[in-house]
């Protein structure tokens, strides 16, 4: 039989170790090429202006059946549904150094929705970022990877 301070010691050791590759890296950036879910894209971060922000800078299908640019065709304001989506800024309003280990008050639009929603992101590890978007009270997060 195990006596219980051993058992306590290897079960707080287990737990930390496993625990700690889920803990954010504070030395981590979101500065840089990210691959979106499903492999379908990238979005590069860069600052702009005093803030974080995030385009597509390449798509795995960036052209329709008839051959042109997808276009931003679901965006709620009709004026903007010309846009092409490479290039497009899709997010915004990320502050340049993180709160407790997270950029937040940003936002991400999503052309799939052609919706905008309140974001936040945090980096799990160097080369995995954690994207999280809210709309009154849904939220849903996903997890991009870093581009080498």
């Amino acid at each position: 039989m195990i006596p219980a301070r051993r058992l306590s010691a290897f079960a707080a050791v287990f737990c930390l170790a496993c625990g700690g590759s889920a803990l954010a890296d504070p030395g981590a950036d979101p500065r840089g090429v990210w691959l979106t879910p499903g492999g379908n894209s990238h979005v590069e971060i860069a600052p702009c202006g005093d803030k974080l922000c995030g385009r597509i800078v390449w798509l795995k299908e960036p052209n329709n059946k008839k051959g042109q640019p997808l276009r931003d065709a679901r965006n709620e304001e009709e004026s903007l549904r010309s846009r092409p989506i490479l290039g497009l800024p899709v997010l915004t309003g990320f502050p340049q150094e993180p709160t407790d280990g997270v950029w937040d008050d940003g936002k991400i639009y999503s052309p799939k929705t052609g919706k905008t929603f309140r974001s936040e992101m945090e980096m799990k590890g160097r080369d995995t970022l954690k994207v999280s978007g809210c709309r009154w009270i849904r939220c849903k997060s996903q997890t991009w990877k870093r581009v080498k």
